[in-house]
């Protein structure tokens, strides 16, 4: 029986990933942060779906050994993986001179060191049967450089580069896609960001549901790299047609009045 990880599991996006796979019976071993947060997910799932196998683990996704402990409980039970869903993502948005260290290492492990560490562990877990299918969201705020937006902005564009040269490597064996959606409403902090920056803002944005859907599909049609939505996709099109010096002065006036900080949470 082959399982699908997941991370972030608990969030918007993440829950919507889960809520689609359990609909169709797929096995699933989900991870996040908060055992608390796990366990009620696990304890809603069998509520809906009794058939379901599911496993759950905490997983501090910054931390070495939290990673390597992940996958010790799933090797003690006999896991095999065949799909990976990395969601989890840290969206910090404020003036770089304003981070501490903290901030820093938390962004960067978590959006790039994590999804490059759990890729490793779960290709010597999983068939590379031609079947085998990674799925990684990226951002479309990595379509150009972010200022106050800075580091994220870079980290998935890490993330996107990294998935594209990783598919040529397993070319025949799996499928890598990375999805490159717009903003959803998945906390309240996201949602005050939103709306804060007016209409062009609530334009790029998509149901987690929508969004799931979409990029499920994209790594079952063997997708590279998809951006999700049509008005990012108009966006993207149009912004090279513009120089980019023009277009990060306007991307600074969008995020410089607005700060966004999960750190801690």
């Amino acid at each position: 029986m082959n399982y699908t990880l997941i991370t972030g599991a608990c969030g918007g996006l993440g829950g919507a990933f889960t809520e689609i796979l359990a609909e169709s019976g797929s096995p699933l071993f989900l991870t996040g942060r908060s055992e608390e947060r796990l366990t009620a997910l696990q304890a809603s799932l069998k509520g809906k779906y009794p058939a379901l196998e599911t496993e759950v683990f905490p997983c501090d996704l910054r931390s070495e050994a939290s990673r390597a402990a992940l996958f010790e409980y799933a090797d003690g039970r006999g896991i095999i993986f065949d799909r990976l869903i990395y969601v989890a993502g840290v969206d910090t948005q404020m003036p770089f001179e304003q981070y501490d260290e903290g901030r820093i290492l938390t962004q960067m492990r978590v959006n790039f060191e994590g999804a490059a560490s759990l890729i490793r562990s779960f290709l010597s877990r999983s068939p590379l049967d031609g079947n085998t299918e990674i799925l990684c969201i990226g951002s479309v705020t990595s379509i150009l450089p972010e200022p106050y937006f800075a580091l994220y902005a870079a980290t998935k564009k890490g993330l996107e580069y990294f998935c594209m040269a990783l598919r040529t490597e397993l070319k025949g064996r799996a499928k890598v896609t990375v999805v490159l959606p717009g903003s959803m409403r998945t906390r309240e902090d996201i949602t005050r960001s939103i709306d804060a920056h007016g209409g062009y803002s609530r334009l790029t944005v998509l149901p987690p549901k929508k969004v799931a859907l979409r990029a499920m599909n994209a790594v079952r049609k063997n997708k590279m790299r998809v951006i999700i939505g049509s008005w990012n996709k108009l966006t993207n099109f149009g912004s090279h047609l513009i120089p980019l010096s023009w277009r990060m002065h306007f991307a600074a006036k969008i995020w410089k009045g607005t700060q966004k900080d999960f750190y801690g949470e």
